[in-house]
């Protein structure tokens, strides 16, 4: 019987980078997406054409109740979870002092509430199979801070501490809880940026490159598999040595 791979915010970017490579894994894949759009066709038809299942699945992460209602559909489906990939997340950069209030909660709300969210209605499912992976993306900017991202960079952080503090909840039950934290990564939010400014990004790094969302997808793949038997609680920087 395949597993099941649990990803959130997984019709783009880095988490439809996640969904195919667990699906080459012989994953089967649950997408969840927020809003009705032409990549959630798309990403499931890629995953499907690799020869496994896949299940869309919509839902706020930030509304626990919509939370809920996707995980149920899943376990009505494949009957278990074996990977929860809290992958989905927003950004609303802005220096603190012209932040308003609601920007501030609602990259809260998605980011760390959201993992909440999604983890506490999986969770009871993994804790009764008594086997799981959990992984939380995180961000370099959970540890290091960015100006002009209090917001991010705070529910970030909060994802380490949850990632810490779950992880030593859920070890009896042989469940593993770690986190990514990537530093810049090419995705369609980094696309924006002008030229010489990624170049710039770029010198800072001493990889002197940006990562590639197929980096951190294969640290997930890692980390979803038996070889990280031994690992918990950690936190996984895939950032070039920005961290250095």
């Amino acid at each position: 019987m395949n597993k099941v791979a649990l990803i959130t915010g997984a019709t783009r970017g880095i988490g439809k980078q996640i969904a195919l490579t667990l699906a080459k894994e012989g994953y089967n894949i649950v997408i969840n997406y927020r809003e009705e759009n032409d990549e959630v066709n798309t990403a499931k038809g890629e995953i499907e054409a690799i020869g496994v299942e896949c299940l869309t699945v919509k839902g706020d992460v930030s509304k626990f109740d919509e939370c809920e209602s996707f995980v149920k559909q899943a376990i009505e489906k494949f009957g278990q979870i074996d990977v929860l990939v809290n992958n989905a997340g927003i950004t609303k950069d802005m220096l603190l002092m012209r932040m308003n209030k609601q920007d501030f909660e609602q990259v809260i709300d998605v980011n760390l509430i959201g993992t909440f969210n999604v983890t506490k209605n999986v969770i009871s499912y993994m804790i009764k199979a008594r086997t799981g992976r959990i992984i939380n993306i995180s961000s370099i900017v959970g540890i290091n801070g960015n100006s002009g991202q209090t917001n991010y960079s705070a529910s970030k952080a909060g994802i380490i501490g949850f990632t810490k503090s779950l992880a030593k909840e859920v070890a009896s039950r042989n469940i593993l809880v770690n986190a990514v934290a990537p530093g810049f990564i090419q995705t369609n939010m980094t696309d924006v940026l002008k030229e010489e400014v990624k170049e710039e990004i770029a010198k800072n790094i001493p990889l002197k490159r940006m990562g590639t969302a197929q980096d951190v997808a294969n640290v997930v793949k890692f980390l979803a598999s038996e070889d990280s038997s031994y690992i918990t609680g950690q936190v996984l920087q895939i950032d070039g040595g920005m961290g250095i």
